[in-house]
């Protein structure tokens, strides 16, 4: 029987312990479920935190690849551009791709900033069925990853069962092909709960489209710059300039939330799961 590639990445880089945590779930839903001679899985990562950006790839310069370990490469780009060196060169045949555990919650308008998304995006544009996984964290509760593959366990029940009861699992898919179907993209989260609850309660849900309120703040005291070069570079001005800091703030946690949405029910202790069209429109 030929092995199903699964490829694992994340946007908080390789040494994340929420990649670890991913891994880790994966590997042991694959032990109970007795497919240990079915699936292998590759990490393709960045090599350092990339969070927060979104969808962004790298294009001016070729991308550096070092295999920290087997099976584990970290390269110096984002989250997109790991996907895409490993569905090119480091895992051509990768089946499914799990994005996480991110360290902190991507839920409603997030989306469009996160890096966790847009590496199962990507995949999911190739037709690869995919899922982004964050864990949505509180100061007041204990920030721990052991738990996270008992919770894990029903999700990727319910994923790879109908990932495989609707045919989208083979890939295979080449520029001939009349038509071109996305895989799956899921979307989930992770509640801020005691680690010791056995199962949080799951529910499918729309993503919040009420973006977050955020204030600014121009801070004092200006840096003064005494002198700044001309438009065309070639002489320096003797005008007064001055660069100022401007801070931007949100409340997270008091985020505005609609009933059913997965902002209000991962907020109030749920795991959720949002389908997503990876289209942008």
């Amino acid at each position: 029987m030929q092995r199903t590639a699964i490829l694992l990445t994340n946007d908080d880089g390789i040494d994340a312990p929420g990649l670890v945590a991913m891994h880790q779930a994966i590997s042991q839903w694959i032990q109970i479920s007795g497919n240990q001679d079915r699936y292998d899985i590759t990490v393709v990562a960045p090599d350092r935190g990339r969070s927060e950006c979104g969808h962004s790839v790298t294009t001016t310069r070729d991308l550096a690849v070092t295999e920290v370990q087997s099976r584990w490469f970290a390269v110096d780009g984002t989250p997109v551009d790991c996907v895409r060196s490993a569905m090119t060169v480091l895992c051509p045949n990768a089946s499914l791709v799990f994005s996480g555990i991110n360290a902190g919650a991507n839920l409603g308008v997030d989306l469009l900033v996160s890096g966790t998304f847009a590496a199962a995006r990507e995949a999911a544009l190739h037709g690869v069925p995919s899922m982004a996984v964050s864990h949505y964290r509180r100061p007041d509760v204990p920030k721990t990853w052991d738990h996270t593959g008992r919770w894990l366990k029903p999700v990727l029940d319910s994923f790879f069962r109908e990932v495989m009861s609707t045919g989208n699992f083979d890939v295979g898919m080449t520029a001939n092909d009349s038509e071109h179907r996305p895989g799956q993209l899921w979307n989930v989260n992770l509640p801020a709960i005691d680690p010791d609850t056995d199962l949080p309660p799951m529910f499918d849900c729309e993503v919040e489209r009420k973006p977050m309120q955020r204030a600014g703040t121009l801070k004092d005291p200006p840096e003064v710059l005494a002198k700044s070069q001309s438009a065309t570079g070639s002489e320096p001005m003797s005008r007064r300039v001055e660069r100022q800091p401007i801070q931007i703030q949100s409340d997270f946690h008091g985020r505005p939330r609609s009933s059913g949405t997965d902002v209000e029910r991962c907020f109030s202790g749920n795991l959720t799961i949002s389908r997503i069209s990876p289209y942008p429109a």
